[in-house]
């Protein structure tokens, strides 16, 4: 049986909405709470909400993040019991994990091993293929450029170029003929290896027009192992994740129960203890290929939870410490339809360029079947320091058309000023006729490009726009309508 560990602190080594969302957590399970922060983010919720705040200290406010000794440190010198790493940062490195393990410190993740063979996408490919799970067709590039390329041209094109150590979308490179093929190889090495150090690649055989489906997965150290259904992530722009939903409207009862049921299978293979998700390409034909595992919790947790009633956060502190899962397989049930935008300091219109300013307003938008994760305040100053996304609007309803609905009510009822962001753009994919029916592929956005354009608006309505959408605040006006200092000391004006 394994050890029960008590926890009393538990440190958050993370920022933003995540950070915000794991404290709260960590407060409902009646445990001290700890954060990690940067000086220019000490105005942040997320530090006036911990018990305690360290700051950490660095180049970069990302390299203060990353710097696993100086952390270390900080737990040992504050008895911290735990650490939960969010996502990002340090949440799927294994040399941080041994570190904590080395100086008493409990992961609230995976085991190293696990980590490391997941987390490598050549390893984690044979690892599943040898286990008999469905893999697309694919090369690993074993150092011969010659033999690399011979074995593209076997399988044939279209091929995806992906970093082995790599993630995100980051460094993928697509390639349709042989013309091209080398100087994509060249390309996708550079840039694996400034992403990740690592310049090794993989290619794989690329499913035209798939759909991007994942199946959240817990797995504790009693031998028992779960899914909370899928989730569709088709919705993307540079392979990042812009609109997320559950159930996926592509699949039937079957077809769910089969795909969620491959995920199972390859996260009891691993042996695999603590919240993770299996990803995987859908193709139009209906056949779906294991994609990669990611060793942490979501981005996109929050439709999980909406849908299924489980907090995974406490779920994955309860199996840190040592405690069977909370739920069998069979008392995990969807309900109703959720929905998540992730709202990021960017121009969608100016090929999602990366937006900066200082946040005026902030009124998030409140209320039955809505949540609203976010690190965002006001006086915030939005940088390129950190990744653009500021929140995640999140909605459920009974079905998915109500929780469309829904999100754009959300939506509209949503105000940030002081920086442009991608609310509006989100609203516009949700309106289209394709993603009401259903009908989403990766390849979504760059599809419907000139559809997702917004609707011209002169000058004059759009100031009015602003000034309407100002002056219905109470507390914008309220500060209108007060008098300065100095001519609150005077009477009435006469003239």
């Amino acid at each position: 049986m394994p050890d029960k560990r008590e926890f009393k602190k538990v440190l958050v080594a993370n920022r933003g909405e995540i950070a915000v969302r794991i404290l709260r957590s960590i407060k409902d399970m009646g445990l001290q709470s700890a954060l990690l922060f940067h000086r220019v983010e000490i105005d942040s919720p997320s530090v006036k909400m911990a018990d305690e705040a360290f700051e950490v200290t660095g180049e970069t406010p990302v390299a203060a993040y990353l710097d696993i000794p100086q952390i270390v440190k900080i737990c040992v010198e504050n008895n911290i019991d735990a650490v939960h790493p969010g996502y990002g940062f340090l949440s799927e490195n294994a040399a941080f994990v041994r570190a904590l393990d080395e100086a008493g410190i409990c992961f609230i993740g995976p085991r190293p091993e696990a980590m490391t063979l997941m987390g490598d996408k050549i390893g984690s490919r044979n690892f599943v293929q040898e286990r008999g799970f469905p893999v697309a067709p694919s090369v690993i590039d074993e150092g011969d450029e010659e033999q690399l390329v011979s074995r593209i041209l076997d399988i044939g094109f279209p091929m995806v170029i992906k970093a082995s150590a790599g993630g995100g979308g980051k460094g993928m490179q697509i390639v349709r003929d042989e013309k091209s093929l080398r100087e994509v190889l060249a390309t996708a090495r550079v840039e694996a290896q400034r992403y990740f150090g690592d310049p090794r690649v993989y290619a794989e055989r690329y499913v035209e027009n798939p759909r991007h489906i994942e199946v959240q997965v817990l797995g504790d150290e009693h031998g028992n192992c779960v899914h909370l259904w899928e989730r569709e992530c088709s919705i993307q722009r540079r392979f990042q994740k812009v609109v997320e939903e559950t159930p996926s409207p592509a699949l039937d009862q079957k077809q769910r129960q089969d795909i969620c049921e491959v995920a199972v299978g390859i996260a009891k293979a691993v042996n695999y203890t603590g919240a993770g998700t299996i990803e995987f390409i859908y193709a139009p034909d209906g056949e779906f290929y294991f994609l990669e595992m990611n060793t942490r919790i979501q981005v996109e947790h929050p439709i999980t939870e909406m849908v299924t009633g489980v907090d995974l956060v406490a779920e994955q502190i309860r199996i840190a410490q040592g405690l069977p899962l909370s739920l069998s397989q069979d008392e995990i049930k969807q309900e109703g339809h959720a929905i998540e935008c992730r709202i990021c300091a960017e121009i969608p219109d100016e090929d999602f360029a990366p937006a900066a300013g200082k946040v005026l307003m902030l009124r998030p938008p409140v209320g039955p079947g809505r949540r609203f994760d976010s690190g965002a305040y006001e006086g915030q100053k939005i940088g390129t320091a950190f990744d653009s996304m500021i929140a995640k609007l999140v909605v459920h309803a009974e079905d998915r058309p109500a929780a469309i609905q829904a999100a754009l009510d959300a939506l509209n009822d949503f105000v940030i000023l002081g920086v442009d962001t991608n609310a509006d753009y989100c609203g516009r994919v949700l309106r289209h006729p394709a993603f009401a029916s259903g009908d989403t592929n990766t390849s979504f956005i760059k599809e419907y490009q000139a559809d997702l354009q917004p609707r011209a608006v002169g000058e004059e309505l759009h100031a009015a726009a602003l000034a309407t959408a100002a002056l219905s605040d109470r507390q914008f006006v309220a500060m209108m309508d007060e008098i300065p200092y100095p001519y609150r000391l005077m009477k009435e004006w006469r003239n």
